[in-house]
């Protein structure tokens, strides 16, 4: 039984710079609201790359009251709480390494891909904001050789809009075992869906994963594919859930 459905945000929740699809986002929402009276449902929560600002508004649109996990698993917040907690794995040595890549970042990246923005909310994710696919391509090839050379405990992902430089052992990986310990859930009974690889260390720990239709071919040999994009594969893994629990149940 699935007692935990984990969803990342861009690409399954919304697609970015787009406005998202209300009616799947307000069908997501209400599943999630009966799961707290209805066993077979299971309550939503979100690992994501985005800051916590962003990531705590779509808490909200969703009716998230359990912890979330947010910059790829190196925070998790608990809004009823109020409860902000780091990984262990935020030392004050890899938030100085954190801290120089932002500054080779400022100096370095940003002004050689003209419309590139950095993402000024993360604390220990170093992140570029590109519309253009091609561009976060570029971005990725130029940095990756960079971030191996000089900072090997951080790997590099990319998305069709962003290109995140995070810790290799602070990932959603890591994120979804964080949600795990402290909500009590085994990995065994928890579902994640994904769209770009750096869900790939979140899908691989967990009982069942699912890609939309709009996910990295990279993603697609370790999910349940969907034939659906972004939101409404989200609300279509959520209904497989919910039947499969109840299956079980009789």
């Amino acid at each position: 039984m699935i007692r935990l459905f984990v969803v990342d945000l861009d690409g399954c929740i919304s697609h970015p710079f787009q406005t998202p699809h209300w009616e799947a986002i307000n069908a997501i929402r209400t599943y999630n609201i009966a799961g707290k009276t209805d066993t077979s449902i299971p309550p939503l929560t979100i690992c994501t790359g985005r800051p916590l600002p962003y990531a705590e508004a779509v808490a909200q649109w969703l009716c998230i009251d359990l912890p979330f996990a947010f910059e790829s698993g190196a925070g998790l917040y608990h809004t009823a709480k109020n409860r902000l907690d780091w990984a262990p794995e935020i030392t004050l040595e890899r938030l100085h390494a954190i801290d120089e890549l932002k500054r080779w970042a400022q100096s370095d990246i940003i002004p050689r891909f003209p419309g590139t923005v950095a993402e000024f909310t993360k604390r220990c994710d170093i992140g570029f904001i590109h519309p253009v696919v091609a561009i976060n391509h570029q971005i990725r090839e130029t940095v990756q050789p960079y971030v191996e050379a000089n900072y090997p405990d951080f790997e590099v992902h990319d998305t069709d809009v962003s290109v995140n430089i995070i810790l290799s052992d602070c990932n959603k990986g890591s994120g979804v075992r964080f949600l795990s310990e402290r909500l009590e859930i085994p990995l065994s009974e928890i579902a994640y869906i994904g769209d770009s690889s750096g869900d790939i260390p979140a899908m691989k720990l967990v009982q069942r994963s699912f890609a939309p239709s709009n996910a990295r071919e990279v993603v697609k040999p370790y999910a349940e594919l969907i034939d659906l994009e972004a939101t409404e594969a989200t609300r279509e893994a959520y209904e497989r859930l919910i039947q499969s629990n109840r299956n079980l149940a009789t």
